[in-house]
């Protein structure tokens, strides 16, 4: 029941964080050597507005599961690594506005923690287990290449459209990955979420990325759609 409870206050605490940083709007390009003024490997701002489901779903998930599977075999395993996602999830905000890299070492730490707790989700309750957790998982996967992207133009590594380029590469290998091990098709539909936001962002200045965007959000729906490889249903 602990676990259960932990995993709500988490859930509760990490929807509640954007109230204690209503300034925040994204990384501050000044923070970067070399600034980060609308970089293409960015999604569209729009599309961050899917925070607002991941945060409710999270909590629905983590109060079903204090009320009705705080003992549930499909459950409990989850437990562990999502409340160890959403604890490093909580102080997240305040700190990308002072420093995009442990930004992005906190951000992938939560990835990882998200993709145990998705892998280790049993099959009860798809939409109250598996589906919230993956759409979060899917946001945090692009969000954490994005946040290498960055990293990289802004340090002065690659320029800013090579950077985007690996991104969305990177984004591509590591999400078939994920989405080939899981049923969580949320999962997918997050990544591709946030490739079709590349696009906009990127349509009326580089028509390559713009492609390459959409292109990969075909291939992550296709992999989504086909379902995982047998072994892992």
């Amino acid at each position: 029941m602990w676990k259960a409870l932990l995993v709500l206050a988490l859930a509760l605490a990490f929807a509640a964080a954007p109230l204690l940083t209503p300034d925040f709007g994204g990384f501050d390009p000044s923070l970067y050597p070399q600034p980060q003024d609308d970089p293409p490997v960015q999604p569209k701002g729009y599309a961050f507005a899917i925070w607002g489901l991941i945060y409710a779903w999270l909590v629905i998930h983590a109060g079903f599961g204090v009320i009705a599977r705080a003992r549930h075999d499909d459950w409990t395993p989850t437990r562990r690594p999502l409340a160890a996602s959403l604890l490093v999830g909580v102080p997240w905000l305040s700190v990308a506005m002072m420093s995009p890299v442990w930004a992005s070492i906190m951000i992938w730490i939560m990835l990882v923690c998200a993709i145990a707790a998705l892998l280790r989700a049993g099959p009860a309750d798809h939409w109250l287990l598996r589906a919230p957790i993956g759409l979060y998982a899917g946001w945090l996967t692009a969000a954490s290449f994005v946040s290498l992207g960055l990293l990289a133009a802004g340090w002065g590594l690659v320029d800013q459209r090579i950077a985007a380029w690996a991104a969305v590469a990177g984004t591509v290998l590591f999400a078939i990955a994920v989405q080939r091990r899981s049923t969580a098709r949320t999962y997918g539909a997050a990544v591709v979420w946030a490739f079709i936001a590349i696009a906009v962002q990127n349509y009326a200045t580089d028509p390559w990325l713009t492609g390459g965007a959409l292109v990969a959000a075909a291939l992550i729906a296709i992999v989504a759609a086909i379902g995982p490889n047998r072994r892992y249903r």
